[in-house]
């Protein structure tokens, strides 16, 4: 008679976990990005009240940059940085992929300076918009 027990301990919310680890600023915003589609637990959706428990694979996407994550602890409370990052271990491969993208961006935007335009470059801009 084997009872099949996958995580007997009680979990953390999804929510309450992002918040503690410090992947965004305050609750709301950490359920707004569950309620998006921007957190995946384990290769499957995830609600704000979803119980997260130690060995949880996360995939957590805040604007252009992507993590993908495992569950070390669990925490209800947000902490200080170096606690909040006790609480998880980025895979090598997201860091990877990160550097690369950070890389890329710092590339681009070497290119050359965004300055305003001058003058006659506004002028051109105001024809152009005036000729829709």
């Amino acid at each position: 008679m084997s009872e099949r027990q996958d995580n007997p301990a009680p979990g953390v919310r999804a929510d309450v976990w992002l918040w503690a680890a410090r992947f965004f600023k305050t609750r709301s915003l950490a359920k707004h990005a569950i309620d998006g589609g921007k957190v995946v637990v384990n290769d499957a959706g995830c609600k704000p009240a979803k119980a997260l428990h130690p060995g949880d694979m996360l995939r957590i996407t805040r604007g252009e940059e992507r993590l993908e994550v495992e569950v070390l602890a669990l925490s209800e409370q947000r902490g200080p940085a170096s606690v909040a990052q006790m609480l998880y271990r980025e895979t090598e491969a997201s860091r990877q992929a990160r550097e690369a993208a950070r890389e890329q961006r710092r590339l681009i935007g070497a290119a050359g300076p965004l300055r305003r335009p001058n003058k006659q470059e506004r002028r051109e801009l105001r024809r152009l918009k005036d000729a829709d």
